[in-house]
């Protein structure tokens, strides 16, 4: 990731890439689900998060996949069973990400 200069503001490729990460977190059923999987403290299979959304599974799924794809969680797959935790990088990088937006150093 780079650093951004506080005087000229974000590159164009860190722009872009927040934004991104953004985006993803702009739909509220992915906020939920990433909320859920981050409290449970254990990895979830897809199945418990179907029952703890009310949500199907194929809902679940491409959201998950949404948010798998942008690095928020990490998916294993254990024979038929898919397990997903929260990307505990998230915890510092996407704070630093909404510091650098507004200009601050988020320390």
């Amino acid at each position: 990731m780079n650093t951004p200069n506080p005087h000229l503001g974000l590159d164009s490729d860190t722009a872009d890439e927040y934004a991104s990460w953004f985006a993803c977190l702009a739909d509220g059923t992915r906020v939920k689900i990433l909320s859920i999987i981050a409290s449970a403290g254990r990895p979830m299979t897809v199945g418990e998060i179907v029952e703890v959304t009310g949500r199907s599974q194929s809902t679940v799924s491409n959201h998950i996949k949404r948010l798998a794809d942008e690095r928020f969680v990490i998916t294993e797959t254990h024979g038929v069973r898919t397990l997903v935790s929260p990307n505990p990088l998230c915890m510092t990088d996407l704070p630093r990400a909404a510091a650098a937006i507004m200009n601050s150093s988020g320390q």
